[in-house]
């Protein structure tokens, strides 16, 4: 590969935070700087770089993560930039996977907000090493210390300020930097002139007590600077640089700086900061797998050229010039085009026929990528998000992604009989894309119904189709994707018995159904279902046991209350009967659905609805009617507080309550509120809304008996 770097002068960073906080204009800046692109895109011209896709353009906003690669300092650094919006979670989920650091962006006049607790969380899940960057310091209502704080009592007590800025707003002049204690203005057209001056007088106090404190923070990660610290003896900018690696590499410390992107200060800065605390390949280590004949034995790959190939497909994109680019993270190994890698998912070989550096949508092709690197192959079949690729020589299973389940459907109609065609082998594609959007045929009304995780999402899903794939749709009315559940224990017992003419049919089990809503597996992921066999004495063979589980599974994913899947239930078959010449899968099947059916009904079932955690802004005057309609939605007020200028009221809203918000709030307040909505959880919907859903879904629920 050209201009190879060793292993621990590559960085792989992601840029994450909340919706306009900055993201994408920071990454034009690093672009410029790094010399990768001759002029700054700005966001709000619809220049971006790396906002490439013609709907970021005109929302001005990241839907799709984008990857470019970039030197700084005589370092490689692959950059990942992500998108802030709720709805494209996943994007941010599945470069979090594969990324060693991230470079969380907070605006400076807001803090922590509901999308950043929501990366963090994700950043925390995948053990990533971060830094903090507060953008936007010359914004109208910016406050430093305000976010330090809110970091600090919202995200993690270990994030300390290693700068600080000369002003606010209006205000801001220029940058202190605590480590090697200079003070810093940017100069020339975008602040490519980075200048040093010694700290003006009247900040050297401020300075020095807040150096005192970084020092205090980072002393536990180095003996001999805790020593002299407590000796009072002169730290060094390297004895400083030294203990901050060490506690960022450990995911300890999360060192806080200051800029603003727009108005190019402070980038460079940020630049410094990432290769000198940032993890390498080489820190991070190893990576874990498993045998892939035997999945209790773990198997590791070392970050190494010369070691048997191993990466992970993190994302499938659909190029209208290449065809299918597969982005991948290389842990070990050294992968060249037109070798030949083994998916052990599919367990099929898969030919790379290119290899590719991105630069957002743009491409450089390259001979070899070796571990440590991201680049994306050309000419993979069958390889998805969460793919393992491996030396087939020597296989590991490298562990996969979890994905959200959706919670909004749509149904969409092509608008024409040759649209029919086009519109399913587009969605196919956008499904492989996509892991958090789901598309499937509703046999009930013979409908296409698509799936996501909420209105921008399916939004920006219908654009492309009529867009890149000219597909022209009709769409019904967004629906709620509810879920049944049950509330107390219960037994069912289930026969099928049919005679017919030659050989029957028969099939008996008991089966005892219990709630285990909210019941987290170890990574704190919910459990929804659960299968135990009780069987003893056998009176029920053992080949048959498989049957039952699958007749439990195809009920619960069906729905019986109203045809919606049904979660957090533990099945356990405990009792039945069989006979010798007539039982068979299929009849244990059916048995299993009848059990399933008996003891859901006695169980106290009920339908579950999805519940966002909102964050409405909203100025002072309006904070009464925002309250008042929040109540009207059936919503729950869990608090509020003051945030600059601003009024913060957090609220726990239903999903079906909150189709067209945006819309109602803008016109509430005159346009000057703003709210962000994460999922929350499914909690149980009030008896009376359940009924007239019941209702209106009634006879659209079918069993297996008739089938």
């Amino acid at each position: 590969m050209a201009d190879r770097k060793p292993l621990k002068d590559v960085r792989n960073v992601g840029i994450i935070a909340h919706i306009d906080a900055g993201k994408t204009t920071t990454t034009e800046r690093i672009l410029y700087y790094t010399g990768k692109s001759h002029k700054i895109g700005e966001v709000h011209d619809g220049q971006a770089t790396m906002d490439w896709m013609e709907q970021e353009q005109e929302r001005g906003i990241t839907i799709t993560s984008a990857a470019t690669t970039c030197f700084w300092r005589d370092h490689h650094i692959n950059i990942i930039d992500t998108p802030g919006h709720v709805d494209f979670t996943i994007e941010v989920e599945r470069s979090l996977k594969v990324l060693d650091g991230a470079v969380t962006v907070f605006s400076s006049s807001d803090g922590v907000q509901p999308q950043t607790e929501t990366v963090w969380r994700q950043a925390d899940k995948y053990k990533v090493p971060r830094m903090c960057f507060i953008n936007k310091i010359d914004k109208i209502g910016a406050d430093f210390d305000m976010c330090v704080t809110s970091i600090q009592n919202r995200l993690s007590n270990k994030g300390v300020a290693i700068q600080f800025p000369n002003g606010q707003s209006s205000e801001f002049k220029g940058i202190v930097n605590l480590i090697d204690m200079k003070y810093y203005t940017f100069e020339g057209d975008n602040g490519e002139k980075q200048v040093q001056h010694d700290i003006p007088a009247e900040l050297v106090e401020d300075a020095t007590m807040r150096r005192e404190e970084l020092i205090d923070a980072i002393s536990v990660f180095d003996d001999e600077l805790a020593m002299a610290f407590l000796e009072g003896e002169e730290i060094s900018e390297d004895q400083i640089k030294k203990a901050l690696r060490a506690g960022v590499v450990k995911n300890e410390i999360y060192p806080i700086m200051v800029g603003s992107a727009l108005r190019n200060a402070g980038v460079q800065l940020m630049l410094d900061a990432c290769v000198d605390f940032l993890p390498s390949p080489l820190d991070i280590g190893a990576v874990k797998g498993t045998d892939i004949n035997d999945e209790t034995k773990i198997l590791t790959r070392e970050p190494d050229p010369k070691a048997p190939a191993a990466a992970l497909a993190f994302k499938v994109m659909t190029d209208p010039y290449v065809g299918t680019l597969t982005f991948v993270r290389v842990y070990s190994g050294t992968i060249k085009s037109g070798d030949q890698l083994l998916n052990p998912i599919t367990g099929q070989k898969e030919r790379v026929w290119r290899l590719l550096l991105m630069h957002s949508n743009k491409r450089e092709e390259i001979d070899d990528i070796s571990a440590g690197h991201i680049a994306a192959f050309l000419g993979l079949k069958d390889t998805q998000t969460g793919h393992t690729l491996c030396d087939p020589d020597q296989p590991i299973l490298l562990e996969s992604m979890d994905f959200p389940d959706p919670v909004i459907e749509l149904a969409v109609e092509p608008a024409s009989k040759k649209d029919q065609e086009k519109m399913g082998l587009a969605l196919g594609k956008l499904m492989k894309e996509d892991p958090s959007f789901r598309a499937y045929s509703n046999e009930e009304s013979g409908q296409t119904v698509i799936a996501g995780m909420g209105e921008l999402h399916l939004e920006i899903i219908i654009d492309r189709l009529k867009r890149e794939y000219k597909v022209e749709v009709t769409t019904g009315k967004p629906q709620v994707a509810y879920r049944e559940t049950i509330s107390s224990t219960a037994e069912g017992e289930g026969v099928f018995k049919r005679q017919t003419g030659g050989r029957g049919q028969f099939g008996h089990c008991l089966v005892r159904l219990e709630s285990i809503l909210g019941q987290k597996d170890e990574e704190g992921n919910p459990i929804n279902y659960e299968f135990v066999d009780e069987i003893k004495g056998g009176v029920i063979p053992r080949e048959f046991i498989p049957a039952v589980n699958k007749g439990v599974q195809e009920t619960m994913a069906q729905g019986i209350l109203a045809g919606y899947p049904i979660i957090g239930i533990k099945a356990a078959v405990y009792d039945g009967s069989y006979h010798d010449v007539d039982s068979s899968e299929i009849a244990f099947k059916i048995a299993a659905y009848k059990a399933f059916k008996e003891a859901f009904a006695k169980a106290n079932p009920s339908l579950l609805e999805p519940i966002m955690d909102v964050e409405i802004t909203t100025p002072e005057d309006y904070v009464g009617d925002v309250m008042g309609d929040v109540s009207s939605r059936r919503g729950m007020i869990q608090g509020q507080e003051a945030r600059g200028q601003a009024t913060v009221i957090k609220a726990k809203i239903p999903l079906s309550e909150m189709f067209g918000y945006a819309t109602d709030l803008r016109s509430a307040t005159q346009g000057r509120a703003s709210y962000a909505m994460n999922f929350g959880s499914y909690e149980k919907v009030p008896a009376g809304v359940a009924a007239d859903i019941i209702k209106e879904r009634a006879g659209k629920v079918k069993g297996l008996d008739d089938e």
